[in-house]
């Protein structure tokens, strides 16, 4: 899944990479709302994986992005074991002339609990343009706070700010895994806690089965339709994801619309 903020150029190139996110402003840079407005009294919830389910562990997804036929960049996401913990590496690199316009180079990580897909530990290594920063962001379940800790690479200003959490959320980059992991039988629909230090509720609906070709191949697909309906997200536009009719759920493009346009990505190859 992608969740879209930030400037144009940062957009361009980053949406792939998130399956959840694109290279976006940080929450410590954005106005914070009030906890109860951010998360709601009806922010659904996240479903453990089924017994039967198979992590697409060691497995690179490598999307294009493009936007009015111009690739303008390229976004992979990868799914490794690391001890009990499940880690998604996502990174994204802009090219050819938006690389000269706006360079981004963006590498991001993701941990969470296998057993419940609980998201623990966000990392942000973020060059964009002139701007160079890295951003933790730490899950604390116990206490019911996200923590969020940035530094500028370039003038070594700091930031630290906690924001109320859920008792379970995914993030912008384990979102893309969980929404793969659901059955995602046509006609059903989802809602789920999503945090990138402030809390977002997502409503994703499985709308229709669509044959769906791209470079990795052609592939019978159920077309998911995601969009936040609370939360610092709300109403900042809405993605569209093709997950393949099989037990993989390999997601093969995704369509993002703002209102100044629309992006597409397509899946490249899967390397494993």
């Amino acid at each position: 899944m992608v969740f879209v903020r930030g400037g144009r150029g940062k957009i361009l190139v980053l949406a792939s990479a998130l399956i959840f996110h694109s290279a976006a402003v940080s929450p410590a840079q954005q106005p914070q709302p009030a906890p109860t407005a951010t998360i709601g009294a009806d922010h659904g919830h996240i479903e453990p994986p089924r017994a039967n389910y198979a992590f697409p562990d060691g497995h690179a997804y490598v999307y294009s992005g493009e936007w009015h036929v111009i690739t303008a960049g390229t976004g992979t996401v990868r799914m490794e074991v690391d001890g009990k913990e499940r880690k998604v590496v996502a990174t994204a690199e802009s090219v050819g002339a938006v690389n000269v316009l706006f360079p981004v180079h963006d590498r991001f990580e993701s941990r969470f609990d296998p057993r419940t897909f609980c998201s623990l530990s966000i990392f942000k290594h973020s060059e964009e343009g002139l701007h160079k920063r890295e951003t933790s962001i730490h899950f604390d379940y116990a206490r019911k706070k996200s923590t969020l800790d940035e530094r500028n690479l370039k003038t070594g200003e700091t930031k630290h700010v906690e924001n109320d959490l859920l008792s379970c959320s995914t993030d912008f980059i384990a979102g893309f895994y969980y929404l793969q992991s659901l059955p995602l039988q046509l006609g059903e629909r989802y809602e789920f806690p999503l945090s990138d230090g402030k809390t977002a509720v997502v409503r994703a609906s499985v709308d229709k089965r669509e044959q769906i070709r791209v470079p990795a191949g052609t592939f019978p697909t159920l077309m998911v339709t995601a969009e936040a309906i609370s939360g610092p997200l709300q109403s900042k536009g809405k993605v569209w994801v093709w997950y393949s009719e099989d037990p993989s759920h390999t997601p093969v493009q995704m369509r993002v619309k703002l209102g100044w346009g629309t992006l597409l990505f397509r899946l490249q190859r899967i390397e494993k």
